[in-house]
């Protein structure tokens, strides 16, 4: 027989209701004054520190679809993102490479760029573009970051009380960069300058930090940075690195290595549909709990420190 509606039982759910202030005394509930203010009981969650939009691997092209990429729909799924990113008004938001698939010719390519770009720079005046293979498989680095109005491909920078990488792994083993097809995808590298201009950047910090990228750091694989085992040791030796967010993979993924966050992003271009959408708002709390608000395909996380 279930004991749902006795007494003891109802007190204990209004006591877990309630919060650490309840406390049972000889079989009744008793409030502390502190918890007996409505403010304290029901507290709604309070307001972060830093806001931040996120997507990754748009794709954008004016082309038919090809198997699961629907390169034309990501105009109206930006859309849908923008709409609530406009309500929440991030600081900034971040797209995490491929915002562009290749195309046949320089001119063509610039034009898709064009096209995404202004969609996407109506979203937020503050926007981080990473780069990703697609987004130079035609084009020079340069020709990409002018379409963009971005200066450089890795940087640093400050918002609020944290600190945000942007890396470019976009470059071959031998240290060339990518550009005009030079290159093959499942070689992507962070060449020594680049490491050693990171090393430089977190010593300079003392902010809790983020990092953005597109190939993946935490894995050994075909996604994976080749270096990736090293820049991993550069973040961990920080000690102030909380995250690191990438794409590339198009699926949803999370790990924790050495104390630091790896998640990959759900791709936007996948699937056709509304409901074939992904893009997330990441709540940064002056403690360093980080909440990744996940939406439609997007996965939802909390960490805390």
């Amino acid at each position: 027989m279930s004991d749902t509606k006795t007494p003891g039982t109802l007190a204990r759910r209004e006591l877990l209701t309630l919060g650490r202030r309840a406390f049972l005394k000889n079989g009744v509930l008793v409030l502390t004054a502190a918890s007996m203010d409505a403010s304290s009981v029901f507290a709604a969650e309070p307001e972060p520190a830093l806001k931040v939009g996120l997507v990754t691997d748009l794709h954008y092209a004016d082309k038919p679809a090809s198997g699961s990429r629907h390169y034309r729909e990501t105009l109206g799924k930006l859309a849908e993102a923008g709409e609530h990113f406009g309500k929440q008004q991030p600081a900034f938001v971040v797209e995490l490479g491929d915002f562009i698939d290749a195309a046949d010719s320089v001119d063509t390519e610039l034009g898709y760029l064009k096209r995404i770009n202004r969609d996407f720079s109506a979203i937020c005046k503050e926007r981080h573009y990473v780069l990703g293979n697609h987004c130079v498989h035609t084009l020079t680095k340069d020709e990409f970051l002018g379409g963009v109005e971005q200066e450089k491909s890795y940087y640093s920078f400050d918002s609020g009380d944290f600190h945000f990488v942007v890396l470019d792994s976009c470059f071959r083993s031998d240290g060339q960069p990518y550009g005009r097809k030079n290159f093959e995808w499942t070689d992507p590298n962070l060449p020594a300058a680049e490491v050693e201009w990171l090393r430089a950047d977190l010593k300079k910090t003392i902010r809790k930090t983020i990092v953005f990228a597109h190939q993946r750091l935490d894995v050994s694989n075909h996604y994976a940075v080749k270096n990736a085992a090293e820049i991993r040791t550069v973040l961990e030796e920080s000690g102030d690195v909380l995250a690191v967010f990438q794409g590339h993979s198009h699926q949803n993924d999370h790990k924790e290595i050495g104390g630091i966050h790896y998640c990959t992003l759900v791709a936007m271009v996948e699937g056709s549909g509304v409901d074939n959408n992904g893009y997330s708002m990441m709540n940064l709390s002056n403690d360093g709990t980080i909440h990744i608000t996940g939406f439609r395909k997007q996965a939802r996380y909390t960490w805390k420190p």
